[in-house]
């Protein structure tokens, strides 16, 4: 029996928990203050290759793990758009320690073992292009290629096109996020009569390679969802909608699309979702029903070690125990704030509760797994997955409230609203773990990496950083407070923490037991998803396809962010005409290295941005301000133009440089 190198070893799992402690932090300051946060997987590879670089023993599947380890610090710092909501509500004066730790760490456990029969199917077996997995898989190969010397010119020559993304992209971010000199996107108002349409693009490298690796199909249906969203949806609500005094046109259509036109693009994603969930559910049994069990897997050493998952006596037991442990922080939570229930009834309310969350979350698993390989974990829209969790479970607990009258006056009002957020951050952690492992187990079969090692290191990952983010928040909440939440009298509610996320969740699950929510926009995004899943199964018929799931995402997420990602897939087909046209005369050597030159300088262009934002991010909270490089004022005018012919000249530089002889 060959020797394999070292994967799991003790100072990799110490350096991953090291890189989780900083990351965390970074990410729940940044999504607190801006209601975004950053993908740690890339960034987490590459410090993770020049920390390791000095050991002689270390190698390519060692920082896989750590990275893999990492990346839940980008992760299940998610449950931040849920909890703060909680102080919001007056509920909580601070981030209780053990009650916040158990239920992220519940959560993100459960997470990690929903993907694990997953795998084989939407990893392994699918064609999903995974742009964040690829792009990490490219810059563990580049490293250990120019470690060993190994084919040492090809080596060298990735690194470079994998250096010229990752440095043009850093540079561009510190122009535009940094200093301020170029605007990170464009956006122009169209009024026509009392409608006004908006025409909306992103300047980021990192959404830019996201889009070329996702393809042309996921691109032209993202584009769609905006086109559908901006061009007819926005413009109608703001015909028939009457504007504030002083409020302007595009101030009106901003709100429309937050409050209404949103719900819409959630309708898509919750019906697309449940299509994916049931297109999956024949190969997910049969994937569950071949894992092995422990005593079957010790008696097949043979078995290859790179399709190995985690056995199902492993599996059963730490799901068992999650689910223990977040059936006990439930019946905690409840006994705190509805001490008038007997505690036969807390128990049963506590376990129906966590019944939910574990059945929902096996179906977000799925959904979000999906979305994370299509279009890359950083623009799956985990609020978007949280808004339909918070829906579903108030009208739970409303049927609940209506089918059992003990639980009438227990399951409605602010403490229904409560029990909603609570186990919505239990759900929302299940999401965002899920939603970045599918991701590490591509990067890991690109590898050749063990699954099981994986899964395990991703479940310490999940502890470490559910151990960070309670005295985290508590930290921030007594520095800043939130929007509507302030721990002191005379504090200054102009630097309070946005919380954007959270405030949403509030209203909406506010809405639902006061019987205000808009029901009506939720409605037409699932016919809308219904059409857009009729479409993509005629044209499948084809060979051509329209992700439904794409379609919800460009009318869910920002134009800014939905645009970019149509134009870098644009770029993505544009390339692939040219490697097409010029294959022919150069030769099929030259099409293997243009088709790798691409893949290199688009995962060049994901790790610089991540890796500026991650400096940026820690320069923000260190100094206090939002802008602490900034050279010029928000009312710089040529940014826009700048960051415009920057972001255009980036994309040409691209095409040129994948088609170059």
């Amino acid at each position: 029996m060959t020797s394999s190198p070292r994967e799991f070893t003790l100072r990799g799992v110490l350096l991953g928990a090291f890189i989780t402690l900083a990351f965390t932090a970074a990410n729940v300051y940044l999504g607190l203050k801006v209601g975004l946060t950053f993908a740690s997987a890339i960034p987490a590879a590459v410090i993770s290759m020049a920390l390791l670089y000095r050991f002689q023993d270390s190698n390519i599947l060692e920082n896989n793990l750590v990275q893999t380890q990492a990346s839940a610090a980008g992760t299940l710092s998610s449950v931040i758009f849920v909890l703060p909501a909680l102080l919001m509500l007056g509920l909580w004066s601070g981030f209780p320690f053990w009650q916040t730790a158990l239920v992220c760490a519940a959560g993100g456990t459960l997470g990690v073992l929903y993907t694990v029969p997953l795998r084989r199917v939407m990893v392994v077996q699918s064609t999903l292009p995974y742009p964040e997995g690829v792009a990490a898989a490219e810059v563990l190969r580049v490293g250990e290629a120019q470690r060993h010397k190994a084919d040492g010119q090809a080596g060298s020559a990735g690194l470079r096109s994998l250096g010229w993304g990752t440095g043009l992209a850093a540079l561009f971010s510190l122009l535009s996020g940094g200093l301020r000199l170029l605007g990170d996107a464009m956006n122009f108002w169209i009024p026509a009569g009392g409608v006004v349409f908006r025409v909306a693009a992103g300047f980021s490298p990192a959404l830019l390679a996201a889009g070329y690796l996702m393809g042309a199909a996921a691109g032209v249906a993202t584009l769609l969802g905006v086109v559908l969203c901006w061009g007819v949806v926005v413009p109608w609500l703001t015909a028939h909608a009457v504007p504030a005094e002083g409020q302007a046109l595009s101030a009106l259509a901003t709100q429309l699309w937050a409050t209404k036109a949103r719900f819409l693009g959630a309708g898509v994603i919750a019906v697309a979702a449940l299509w994916t969930v049931a297109t999956l559910v024949r190969p997910i049994v049969r994937a569950i029903a071949q894992q092995p069990a422990r005593r079957a897997a010790d008696a097949a050493p043979v078995q290859d070690e790179t399709d190995r998952d985690m056995p199902r006596s492993w599996m059963l037991a730490i799901g068992l125990a999650s689910l223990a442990v977040l059936w006990g922080v439930t019946n905690d939570f409840l006994a705190q704030h509805l001490g008038e229930l007997a505690s036969g009834a807390r128990w049963t309310l506590a376990a129906l509760c966590v019944l939910f969350a574990a059945v929902f979350g096996f179906l977000v698993a799925a959904a979000c797994g999906y979305m994370a390989g299509l279009v890359g974990s950083s623009a799956s829209p985990i609020s978007g997955i949280g808004i339909i969790a918070t829906i579903l479970m108030g009208l739970a607990l409303l049927v609940l409230g209506a089918v059992v009258p003990a639980f009438a006056t227990s399951v409605a009002g602010p403490m229904g609203v409560a029990l909603v957020l609570f186990m919505v951050s239990a759900v929302l952690a299940m999401a965002a773990i899920s939603n970045d492992n599918l991701q590490d187990l591509k990067t890991g079969y690109l590898v050749g990496a063990t699954p099981w090692r994986q899964q395990v290191v991703l479940i310490i990952g999940c502890l470490v950083g559910a151990v960070v983010i309670p005295p985290v928040l508590d930290l921030l909440y007594n520095a800043y407070g939130f929007a509507g939440a302030l721990p002191r009298a005379g504090m200054d509610p102009a630097h309070a923490l946005a919380a954007p996320q959270a405030t949403l969740m509030q209203q909406i699950a506010s809405g639902i037991f006061n019987h205000s929510l808009d029901w009506t926009m939720l409605g037409l995004g699932a016919a809308v998803g219904v059409a857009a899943i009729a479409a993509d199964v005629l044209l499948r018929r084809s060979g051509r396809a329209l992700p439904p799931l794409a379609v919800g995402l460009g009318i869910y997420l920002p134009p800014t962010i939905g645009v970019t990602l149509a134009v870098g897939a644009a770029l993505g087909w544009l390339v692939q005409r040219g490697i097409r046209a010029w294959g022919q005369q150069r030769g099929t050597a030259w099409v293997a290295a243009a088709e790798e030159r691409g893949l290199l300088l688009a995962s060049g262009l994901i790790v610089g941005e991540s890796l500026m934002g991650l400096l940026l991010a820690a320069l923000i909270g260190f100094s206090g301000q939002d802008a602490p490089l900034a050279l010029v004022g928000e009312g710089f005018a040529p940014a826009m133009w700048l960051g415009l012919a920057s972001f255009a000249a980036l994309a040409l530089f691209f095409y040129r440089s994948v088609l170059r002889r």
